[in-house]
């Protein structure tokens, strides 16, 4: 049997942390417990499950941290790029409304796809396609959209692409490092759990030693 927890994993890792190092140092609880199978290896084995449990849980804060730094800066590179295109796009509809073939060259003939790679496809060509034709360009400029401007875009595509990739590594990392959390908890909560269910036993007639290993004793 686990602990149904309802607390968050920090709460309940600190109150196991609280009750393990009771059981070790209160010596009235730690000679009744020893008289119930919870002697001093014992405690030691679910000391060092705490430890392994809590490395992990730490690394799974870290991986998550740096999952959303990633995310943020992804997001980031993402609306810059976004703006910068939605801008150029309306001039150029505006420059080539009279010229179909370019339009459709630039994919100007349609809406903007909603889903990232299409999206992500559409802004690629347009900006490969003028920065290859400088008559392009030429007539993008009547409308103050310079070369440094495109290939400013050009370069935060390239910004994007490698955010994107960077946010995918950590979000697999933060998966797999849940995924191990998850699997070590479970052994930590079923420990605790039998421990709780002895201390309960052991320390019924003293509600002040169950209460220092974190077990609320409703009257």
């Amino acid at each position: 049997m686990t602990v149904k927890r309802t607390q968050s994993e920090a709460a309940t890792l600190e109150r196991y942390r609280v009750a393990l190092e009771n059981a070790e140092t209160q010596s009235e609880i730690a000679t009744i417990m020893a008289e119930f199978g919870y002697d001093t290896a014992l405690i030691e084995e679910g000391k060092n499950l705490f430890t392994q449990t809590r490395q992990v849980y730490d690394m799974n804060v870290k991986e998550d941290d740096e999952t959303s730094q990633a995310y943020s800066n992804f997001t980031e590179k993402r609306n810059s790029l976004a703006d910068t295109y939605s801008l150029h796009r309306k001039k150029a509809k505006v420059i080539f409304r009279k010229e179909a073939e370019i339009m459709k060259r630039l994919s100007l003939d349609g809406t903007i796809p909603a889903a990232y790679v299409s999206w992500l496809e559409t802004v690629k060509k347009f900006y490969t396609e003028v920065l290859a034709d400088t008559a392009l360009q030429t007539k993008l400029s009547r409308l103050k959209i310079t070369v440094e401007d495109l290939n400013a875009a050009n370069t935060l595509i390239g910004e994007l692409e490698t955010a994107r990739a960077v946010y995918m590594k950590e979000k697999g990392e933060s998966q797999d490092a849940t995924k191990q959390k998850d699997a070590i908890f479970a052994q930590l909560d079923d420990w605790m759990s039998e421990f709780y269910a002895v201390a309960r036993i052991a320390l019924e007639d003293n509600i002040q030693l169950l209460e220092a290993l974190g077990v609320i004793v409703r009257n």
